[in-house]
C-alpha cells in the first residue's frame, strides 16, 4: 500500500490541516482506480462532523450491489477526522469489490454522549438511503474502527434496536442501523473498569471519557453502563473481530479479552487476535490480511479460514 502511505496511523496524520489532508487524498484518488463523493450530509445538517465520504470503484468487477466497509476513526473522542483515515475503506475499494465509506462524527468538545453513537448510526441509515443511487449492498455493511472509532463499531454491533441509542437524525429514520459485521481495534469497551493504568496502578478517571459522558465517572453509573458495548451483547450480535495490543497503554488489553468473552458466552462468532507487545499504536502486515479475508467473508460470503492466531507488533519499514 505504498500510495497510501501519507495516510497511515500517525498523531502527525491526525494533526494536520484538514484543507490540506483534502488535497492530499484528492491527489492520491486521482491515481487510483476510485471515485470519491465527499462531504455527504447524512444527518440533515451542515455541520461538517455530520458528514461521510464515500469511495467507489471506478470498474466494479461486478454489476451487483457493492458490499460497503464502513471505517470510523478513533481520536479519545475528541480529535481525528474522516478525510485522514481515508486509507483504511480505500485499500478496499482499489479491489473493485467493495465500496468505501468514511465516517465523520461531533466530537466530545461539541456534543455529549450519546451524540456520537447518533451520528454513527444515522449514518448507517444513511448507506440504506442511498444504497440504490450508490449500488450499494444494503444488507452486507461491515464496519472498522480504531480506539475510540473501535468503541463505537462495537456499539454498532452490539446496539442494534436500542432505541435510547438510535436517535433521530437524517431522513431514514424507519430504516435499520445495524451492520454485519464489526472489526473492533484497541477499542474501550467497559466503562466500569479502568481504561489504563499508570505506575501500576488503575486510573478510574479518565479525562478523556470523563468529557465524553460530560462529568465524573463515578457520578454516572447508569451512563458508564449505557456507553459500554459490552453491556447490551446478545445472542443477535455480528460477527466481531478484534485486533488489540497486549501492551496498550492507553487502552487496557483486558478490554478486548472482556467484550470477546461476553460475545463467546452469547453464541456470537468472534475473534480475538493479540498484536504481541503492541502498544495502543501496532502494525503488522498480515492483519489487514485477516481483516480483509474476515470482511470477504461475511460481506462476500467467501469460504475462507480466518486465523487467530497472536500477531507480533513489527514496526513499518521507512
Amino acid at each position: 500500500m505504498k500510495h497510501l502511505a501519507f495516510l497511515l496511523l500517525t498523531t502527525s496524520a491526525i494533526a494536520q490541516d484538514l484543507v490540506a489532508a483534502r488535497k492530499q487524498v484528492e491527489e492520491q484518488i486521482a491515481t487510483m482506480p476510485v471515485a470519491a463523493h465527499f462531504d455527504q450530509p447524512y444527518a440533515g445538517t451542515a455541520n461538517p462532523k455530520q458528514m461521510l465520504d464515500l469511495y467507489l470503484p471506478k470498474e466494479p468487477k461486478s454489476d451487483k450491489p457493492l458490499p460497503v466497509v464502513v471505517f470510523i476513526h478513533g481520536g479519545s473522542w475528541k480529535a481525528g477526522d474522516r478525510i485522514s483515515f481515508a486509507t483504511y475503506p480505500v485499500r478496499f475499494v482499489r479491489t473493485g469489490d467493495y465500496a468505501g465509506i468514511s465516517v465523520g462524527y461531533r466530537l466530545s468538545d461539541e456534543a455529549k454522549w450519546p451524540a456520537q453513537i447518533h451520528d454513527c448510526k444515522a449514518a448507517i441509515r444513511w448507506i440504506r438511503g442511498h444504497a440504490k443511487e450508490f449500488n450499494l449492498d444494503a444488507e452486507h455493511i461491515g464496519v472498522w474502527g480504531t480506539s475510540a472509532g473501535g468503541h463505537l463499531v462495537s456499539l454498532l454491533g452490539t446496539s442494534g434496536g436500542i432505541k435510547e441509542l438510535e436517535g433521530d437524525l437524517g431522513e431514514f429514520n424507519q430504516l435499520s442501523s445495524r451492520v454485519t459485521c464489526v472489526v473492533n481495534q484497541c477499542g474501550p469497551q467497559d466503562f466500569t473498569m479502568p481504561l489504563m493504568h499508570r505506575n501500576g496502578q488503575p486510573v478510574m478517571e479518565d479525562v478523556a471519557v470523563a468529557a465524553l459522558l460530560g462529568g465524573k465517572l463515578a457520578e454516572k453509573r447508569d451512563t458508564v453502563l449505557a456507553a459500554s458495548p459490552v453491556t447490551y451483547v446478545t445472542p443477535d450480535d455480528p460477527p466481531f473481530l478484534t485486533l488489540h495490543g497486549t501492551k496498550d497503554e492507553r487502552v487496557d488489553f483486558a478490554h478486548a479479552q472482556r467484550i470477546d468473552a461476553a460475545l463467546t458466552k452469547a453464541g456470537v462468532p468472534s475473534l480475538l487476535i493479540a498484536i504481541t507487545d503492541g502498544g495502543h499504536g501496532f502494525h503488522n502486515p498480515q492483519m489487514f490480511d485477516r481483516v480483509t479475508k474476515f470482511f470477504d467473508r461475511h460481506l462476500r460470503s467467501m469460504n475462507v479460514e480466518i486465523s487467530a492466531e497472536p500477531l507480533p507488533d513489527v514496526k513499518p519499514k521507512r
